[in-house]
């Protein structure tokens, strides 16, 4: 019965660290501590497509996979952050920034929810200006009994 005991733990042992080795980010050889820190902030920065959630750094998607290894490649052949920046938006498009700039396509992202809680705001003052204008007139035919 221990035997049997073992031999499942070790399969689980062994499952349980398959699966965290394929979840595992490919390390990639920085120059220094600088650099590394560099990738890690614009990595940030940048959204992963797949899971649109998620920025570059943070996601397992091939997809995202593959751009930080291509920001990565950018990176060493001496592109600055902000020419990597363009570089990705004119293949993905704003999409593909995190923190996109303010312009004529992204003015309903930037404002569109502050419309819509202005809206609500407004619909809810509204509403309670007419109860209170219906509650304040005179009582036709109010003889006192509720039923």
């Amino acid at each position: 019965m221990r035997a049997l005991l073992r031999s499942l733990a070790l399969a689980a042992l062994m499952a349980l660290s398959t699966v965290v080795l394929a979840q595992a980010i490919d390390p990639l050889p920085f120059k220094d501590h600088a650099e590394e820190v560099r990738f890690q902030k614009l990595t940030r920065e940048l959204r992963c497509l797949v899971c649109q959630n998620e920025n570059l750094a943070d996601s397992n998607a091939d997809l995202a996979r593959d751009l930080r290894r291509e920001v990565f490649q950018l990176m060493q052949s001496g592109k600055s952050d902000a020419e990597i920046k363009q570089y990705l938006v004119d293949r993905y498009s704003d999409f593909v920034l995190y923190d996109p700039p303010v312009q004529g396509s992204t003015l309903l992202l930037w404002f569109g929810p502050l419309a819509i809680l202005l809206a609500g705001a407004a619909v809810v003052v509204t509403t309670i200006r007419k109860r209170n204008r219906n509650d304040a007139g005179p009582a036709a035919n109010d003889e006192g009994d509720d039923w």
